[in-house]
C-alpha cells in the first residue's frame, strides 16, 4: 500500500486558514516576542515598512484620537442642549409672566429676537380668541381672515409644521408689521390646535437659510402649543 503524498503547504496555509488559526490561538506570540519585531507591515501613511508592533502603536493613536473627536463632539453637543434649554426657559417663563394676549406677544416676538435671532414673529389668531377683546390686536397679533388662513394652509400644505421660503409677497401679507426682504426670506410656520383649529404661528428671517426645508420643527410645535394654551387662558369668557 503506497504513502499518502503530503500536502502542498502552499495549498494549506492560505492567508485564510493562517487567520483562523491565530484567532484560535490568541497566545501563539506569547515566548515568542522577537517574532513580533521581525513582522513587518506596510506604513499607513509613507512609503515602506515598520514593525507589527509600531503598526499596533498608530493604530492605538488612531483610536485614541478618534475617540478624543467624539468626546469633544459629545461636550459640544452637550453645551448646545444646555444652551438651548436655558434660552427655551426663559423664552417660556417670559410668555407665562405676561398679562394678556398682546403683551404675550409682545413678549413671544421680543424673546425669539434677543435668543434666538428670529427677525420677525406674527400670531394669526382665530375670531374666537379676539372677537371678546376690548380693542382689536396689537402686532405682532393678527385677527385670521379666509384670505390669510387659505394662504397659510396652503404653505403649509397638510402638515402641522415646517420650514420654507418665504417670498416677498408672502411676507407682505402675512408679517405685515415688519419690512419684507428685498425678494424672498424663509419661515418656521406650525398650526395652532387645541381641541380645534385656532391660528398659525409664524417665525420669519430675511436670511433664505435661517429656516431651511432640512430643519427640524420639534421646536416651532412645542411653541406653538405653549403659545395657544396662553392664548386660551387669557382670552375673556374662556
Amino acid at each position: 500500500m503506497s504513502q499518502a503524498q503530503a500536502p502542498d503547504p502552499r495549498q494549506t496555509l492560505s492567508p485564510e486558514a493562517v487567520a483562523r488559526w491565530l484567532a484560535r490561538h490568541p497566545d501563539f506570540f506569547v515566548g515568542r516576542e522577537g517574532l513580533l519585531q521581525q513582522l513587518k507591515l506596510p506604513h499607513p501613511e509613507t512609503q515602506g515598512a515598520i514593525s507589527l508592533l509600531e503598526r499596533l502603536v498608530l493604530d492605538l493613536r488612531e483610536r485614541a484620537e478618534g475617540a478624543e473627536w467624539r468626546l469633544e463632539q459629545l461636550l459640544e453637543s452637550a453645551r448646545h442642549n444646555e444652551s438651548q434649554y436655558r434660552r427655551t426657559r426663559e423664552l417660556i417663563l417670559a410668555l407665562l409672566e405676561a398679562e394678556d394676549s398682546d403683551a404675550l406677544g409682545q413678549a413671544l416676538a421680543t424673546q425669539l429676537s434677543e435668543r434666538f435671532r428670529t427677525q420677525s414673529v406674527a400670531l394669526w389668531c382665530a375670531p374666537s380668541l379676539t372677537d371678546r377683546e376690548p380693542q382689536p390686536p396689537q402686532p405682532p397679533r393678527f385677527v385670521l381672515d379666509e384670505t390669510a388662513g387659505t394662504r397659510l394652509a396652503a404653505l403649509l400644505d397638510g402638515r402641522t409644521s415646517r420650514c420654507r421660503r418665504l417670498s416677498r409677497k408672502d411676507w407682505q401679507r402675512l408679517l405685515p408689521h415688519i419690512e419684507p426682504p428685498n425678494q424672498a426670506g424663509s419661515c418656521a410656520l406650525t398650526r395652532l390646535t387645541l381641541g380645534e383649529p385656532l391660528g398659525y404661528l409664524i417665525l420669519a428671517s430675511h436670511d433664505t437659510e435661517h429656516f431651511r426645508a432640512s430643519l427640524d420643527t420639534l421646536f416651532t410645535e412645542y411653541l406653538g402649543d405653549v403659545v395657544v394654551r396662553l392664548l386660551v387662558r387669557q382670552t375673556p369668557g374662556q
